[in-house]
């Protein structure tokens, strides 16, 4: 597999020359800089991979072109859903233009990824990202008030937040708050729980099969585009993979996966697989999935995650070879789909560690929420003798 790195660009306090020297190959990275429904100047995508080549490395993955809200609720009634639409598929023909042909995009509302603490303490030291369901039931219930969310928490889940939230300060419910919209695109805004609640206001009568038809219309619009120009669209799954805040989700399962590729038949239209988020669920078998949608993966997320013994709606990130993910199995997997795509002189499939561990002077080291350096380093270092041994005992 492609060993790759995910870098946020100039700004990222970890360098190319750092990424190089951690052994990886490929980066993977967006032009942050432009909002959801622009469309990134051929220029700029030029300038960036001169930026990653001049380092010795490639532009390998993008991740993410962000899909805008609009295209996700189906706003119809202006054209912001038509003009959003023509931006991603010209920024597709631009990236295609500049020799970069794998994407990877997030179709989840509102929220990208979600956690309630992102620098759990571990026993051994150094911290992890968290997701507690009932720290998210004091935001849900408490915090935000959002209506009707009582109906989806049990007796006893409503009873422990409540006493959570006695136990809290001011300063820690603001932590939570803020923790939790680490993962809203746009996070770097100063974001209240009333204008939190704003922003979910607009998707209060979007359900779920309505989700999935907008997504089906999405991608018959945009696959063609990329089958043209030989490029592979890859969906990442929800995280964590179920509903949250009374928003659907749509790619958390085996059987959501299959309706994404059904819903536009085409090499083009394929997967990130990442075991991170797809193992959060007990029911995804995380081997048997690799095996079925091998063909389809155009790009992968290797971590692994541990749900709680007494709580399996609550984990943690695991070290990338430990918790529930069986990453010696989807590994093995993974290989073997790539010697099948080389007998056909197909693409190999780019990983990147994610969502390592603070560890050592990341403790002191700014980064961001899940992407700390040595933490990476390690997880990269793990896959890559995992993958060497599998090849070896083929």
């Amino acid at each position: 597999m492609e060993q790759a790195w995910r870098w946020f660009g100039p700004e990222d306090p970890i360098a190319l020359s750092d990424i190089r020297q951690a052994g990886a190959t490929g980066i993977v990275t967006a032009l942050h800089e432009f909002a959801p429904g622009e469309t990134w100047p051929i220029e700029a995508i030029r300038a960036r991979r001169e930026m990653i080549e001049a380092a010795g490395l490639r532009w390998s993955v993008v991740e993410s072109i962000p899909v805008s809200e609009a295209i996700k609720r189906g706003d119809d009634h202006n054209d912001a859903r038509s003009s959003d639409l023509k931006a991603w598929c010209q920024t597709l023909e631009n990236l295609a233009a500049c020799g970069i042909d794998t994407v990877c995009y997030n179709f989840m509302p509102v929220l990208d990824w979600t956690r309630t603490a992102l620098a759990w303490p571990l026993p051994e030291g150094g911290t992890a990202l968290r997701f507690d369901r009932t720290d998210f039931a004091v935001f849900e219930l408490f915090i935000l008030n959002r209506e009707g969310a009582e109906r989806e928490y049990e007796p006893w889940r409503i009873d422990s937040a409540r006493r959570r939230l006695e136990a809290m300060d001011e300063t820690a419910r603001r932590q939570l708050l803020e923790n939790i919209i680490a993962g809203l695109p746009g996070a770097t805004e100063h974001y209240t729980a009333a204008s939190f609640g704003d922003v979910l206001a607009a998707w209060h009568d979007i359900s779920e099969m309505a989700l999935r038809e907008h997504l089906a219309s999405f991608l018959r619009r945009v696959v063609p585009v990329a089958e043209r120009l030989g490029m592979r669209l890859a969906i990442h799954p929800d995280d964590p993979p179920r509903s949250l805040l009374g928003l659907p989700r749509i790619v958390s399962t085996a059987a959501d996966l299959r309706r994404v590729l059904d819903a536009a038949p085409s090499p083009a239209n394929g997967i990130t697989f990442c075991t991170g988020s797809l193992g959060v669920r007990a029911d995804n078998e995380l081997v048997t999935m690799a095996r079925e949608f091998a063909p389809h993966i155009h790009f992968s997320h290797l971590r692994a995650t541990r749900r709680d013994a007494d709580d399996a709606e609550s984990f943690m990130e695991a070290p990338h070879l430990e918790g529930d993910v069986d990453m010696v199995g989807v590994i093995g997997e993974l290989v073997r789909e790539e010697q099948r795509r080389s007998l056909e002189g197909g693409r190999p499939i780019p990983m990147r560690p994610d969502h390592g561990h603070q560890l050592l002077d990341d403790l002191t080291r700014d980064s961001r929420p899940g992407y700390p350096m040595i933490g990476r380093l390690r997880g990269l270092a793990e896959l890559r003798g995992v993958e060497q041994a599998v090849v070896r005992l083929m």
